[in-house]
């Protein structure tokens, strides 16, 4: 049976990584796109086999914008802080109802940028990142934050690895 000093010597703190599109306007414009080319495909219909469709060109805007949207996104990577900071952290940012954990407000942008190591960030530069992503991207890198902390599972699941794997060959190890 291994001694605790070697299995700590194998000890990794936890770590996720999740990415976030930096260019709201060019998701905005895809929506925008997405819903016209919705708008002209409802009703057409070719009044002959040469007709090209007139969304066409709309999805090939859709296509371009979709590769500068890809271009815009960046990883940020997340790592467990330790218990102790932790629990330090949960204190700092208490909550004033009894139905939460923590401050709700507070806690979340904290954990974000205690844990946050690539890119390491200030609270103030993560103000300013929090005024130019929406909420959805800010829950986005809290759940990633949180997951570091409190995800229990042993060895991460991957459905699509499997489903791929079990499609070409392979199978699960």
């Amino acid at each position: 049976m291994p001694d605790i000093k070697a299995l700590l010597a194998k000890a990794k703190p936890r770590e996720r990584t999740v990415k976030v599109m930096l260019d709201g306007a060019t998701a905005g414009e895809i929506e925008r796109l997405e819903a016209e080319l919705l708008e002209v495909s409802e009703d057409w219909q070719p009044s002959d086999l040469a007709e090209e469709h007139p969304g066409r060109g709309i999805a090939a805007q859709i296509a371009e914008l979709r590769d500068k949207a890809r271009e815009s996104e960046a990883e940020f990577r997340f790592r467990y802080i330790g218990d102790e900071e932790y629990s330090s952290l949960l204190a700092a940012h208490p909550s004033t109802s009894k139905e939460e954990l923590f401050d709700s407000d507070s806690f979340p942008r904290a954990l974000i940028v205690a844990s946050c190591v690539d890119p390491v960030m200030t609270v103030d530069e993560a103000k300013e990142l929090f005024k130019v992503i929406n909420q959805g991207q800010i829950q986005r890198l809290f759940d990633a934050a949180w997951d570091v902390h409190n995800a229990a599972g042993l060895v991460p699941f991957s459905l699509a690895a499997s489903a791929l794997l079990a499609a070409v060959g392979g199978g699960e190890k």
